[in-house]
């Protein structure tokens, strides 16, 4: 599709060289800070190296107090607790680092990752009888439980206490846990409310550190769970989320002791490289996800908390071979749906669903068909009768508001304002994809229906040069509000033939005032007429990366689109 063009202005072109001057960088990256709303040099000095100090207190959360004085008594006291996560990359690098902090403290902890297919999302009546059976007085949710009021209530009939650390839209009543951490609680006056749910977890190990008067290395030396759930989990790189994210991707690169995450990074030939949010997203995640939507998701778990380096092997070889059949299952899914909107208009919510789907991949199929059609996506896989869905959406439709608009019309549903997740009779599909799209037709107009490109600023290629490449490199890690700075030059030409590689990515060569760049579209292949040799008249919007081509690093612009 045809992206929109927004270049960011900057109306000050004063404060701009003021800026630039103070940072000692060009005006495209001085543009680029205040566009992030940093705008003098003791914000910049945070923003570029942020330290452990500028996390926010634990006990500024709602309910901490009750979590840390309730753990604080089951540690003085050898009750053993209960891990219950979820089965994706924040719920088991949550679930891990819970589990590896008490055992750590040499107390009794077991943990429960339900299966997606057999027990569904969330805290269950079976994980609940497990912690009970095993003689667990206190189980704590990492990543679920802030709707799963039955299933506590139940839990408080059998004596168990039910601390909850979750990240999740609250629905319209609180579950009656012992204490319910989630800063997206209406009532919570933590002054950062997007926080990852291993983060909240993290936040709940913070507080009973800190109470306890543990030293601080017990609690931060597992800080890399925190940035490997957030990266996955695709919260907002900011505030506390970038602190987190920043120093444990730099723990990770430095080299981890967890025996389980070297494997892993050994068998994905990641080993000694630097470890970004892209790598954890493209090479990790989707392989500790995968034992989560095929099979069994404590196998994550298990492989980060195990101190045997050649269970820890065994382990990493079944999740690279799960990541290999989720990727064929994945492809002939997507082929099935595209299949299927053939014989669909186009609606303002993509509806889709089919018996011979598997419950574990729509999600990420649902994404493929956001980034193909912009527009909102939710697949379902159905089976005697019920449906398992997964629901993506863009910017500016919260699709979360949105089947809660539909709930009459649901068994279930919780998620974010992105991503979401629902099980739905089989036969009220069809009215819950009519009143999604009423609910769509009164929210989404044209305009958003057409992806946007940000640009931060035009510049030439003379001023890519080492100081802002430096620069670039410490605006890592990026992801959602700390995106790549994204550039545009104009009136390029184009120097030599531009091919196609790879799976159609466009591959060329493009000069501006004497200098020549290298340049890369992933997947831009069908974009191959527009630039043919000697062309010179050529708009790029790129991001720079550093090429590293077995040891030999140099420039390289990866291309967003051309005109």
């Amino acid at each position: 599709m045809e992206q929109q063009w927004q270049i960011v202005e900057h109306s000050d072109d004063q404060q701009v060289q003021a800026f630039a001057s103070d940072l000692n960088s060009a005006p495209a990256l001085a543009q680029v800070m205040l566009n992030r709303g940093i705008a003098d040099v003791d914000s910049a000095r945070k923003y570029f190296i942020p330290r452990i100090e500028h996390l926010h207190d634990p006990f500024l959360m709602q309910d901490m107090a009750k979590a840390v004085q309730r753990l604080t008594r089951a540690l003085q006291e050898k009750e053993k607790l209960l891990i219950y996560g979820d089965y994706d990359v924040d719920g088991a690098t949550a679930t891990a680092m819970m589990v590896r902090f008490f055992r750590n403290l040499g107390h009794p902890t077991e943990y429960f990752i339900p299966d997606r297919l057999q027990d569904g999302y969330g805290l269950s009546n079976k994980g609940i009888d497990l912690a009970h059976s095993q003689g667990a007085s206190i189980i704590v949710t990492v990543d679920c439980g802030i709707t799963a009021c039955d299933e506590i209530a139940y839990a408080n009939e059998l004596g168990l206490d039910v601390i909850v650390c979750d990240h999740h839209q609250p629905a319209h009543e609180l579950p009656a846990a012992h204490a319910v951490l989630d800063p997206k609680r209406e009532d919570c006056p933590y002054p950062f409310n997007e926080l990852a749910g291993v983060g909240v977890a993290f936040k709940l190990l913070q507080g009973l550190q800190a109470h306890l008067g543990l030293d601080e290395a017990k609690v931060m030396d597992l800080v890399y769970f925190v940035a490997m759930g957030s990266a996955a989990d695709i919260v907002p790189l900011v505030d506390e989320n970038r602190v987190l994210t920043k120093i444990g991707l730099r723990d990770i690169t430095l080299g981890t002791a967890n025996v389980g995450l070297r494997s892993l990074l050994e068998i994905t030939a990641l080993t000694g490289r630097e470890i970004g949010t892209g790598q954890v997203v493209f090479v990790l995640a989707p392989r500790i996800n995968a034992v989560g939507r095929l099979g069994d998701a404590n196998r994550a778990v298990e492989l980060l908390t195990t101190a045997d380096g050649e269970r820890a092997m065994a382990i990493a070889a079944i999740l690279e071979e799960e990541n290999r059949s989720r990727r064929e299952i994945d492809e002939s899914m997507l082929n099935q749906a595209l299949d299927l909107l053939q014989n669909t208009s186009h609606e303002n919510v993509i509806v889709l669903n089919s018996d011979d789907w598997h419950p574990g991949v729509v999600g990420i199929v649902a994404s493929r068909l956001v980034e193909k059609f912009y527009r909102p996506a939710i697949l379902i896989a159905t089976d005697n009768g019920e449906g398992k869905g997964s629901a993506r959406s863009i910017p500016g439709f919260d699709i979360y508001q949105a089947l809660q608009s539909c709930e009459d019309l649901m068994i279930s549903f919780g998620g974010h304002k992105y991503a979401a997740g629902l099980s739905v009779q089989t036969e009220k599909i069809p009215a819950l994809k009519a009143k999604l799209n009423q609910v769509a037709g009164d929210i989404l107009t044209e305009e958003m229906l057409k992806p946007q490109l940000r640009i931060d600023g035009e510049i030439r290629f003379g001023e890519i040069d080492a100081s802002l490449l430096k620069l670039l490199r410490k605006m890592a890690p990026f992801g959602p509000q700390n995106t790549r700075p994204t550039f545009l030059s104009r009136g390029l030409q184009i120097v030599g033939n531009p091919r196609i590689v790879g799976r159609n990515h466009l591959k060329f060569k493009v000069r501006q005032d004497g200098i020549v760049m290298d340049a890369i579209g992933f997947d831009l292949g069908d974009k191959l007429y527009r630039i043919p040799s000697g062309e010179q008249n050529v708009d790029l919007v790129y991001v720079v990366d550093e090429n590293d081509f077995r040891g030999q690093v140099s420039t390289q612009l990866r291309v967003k689109d051309l005109r």
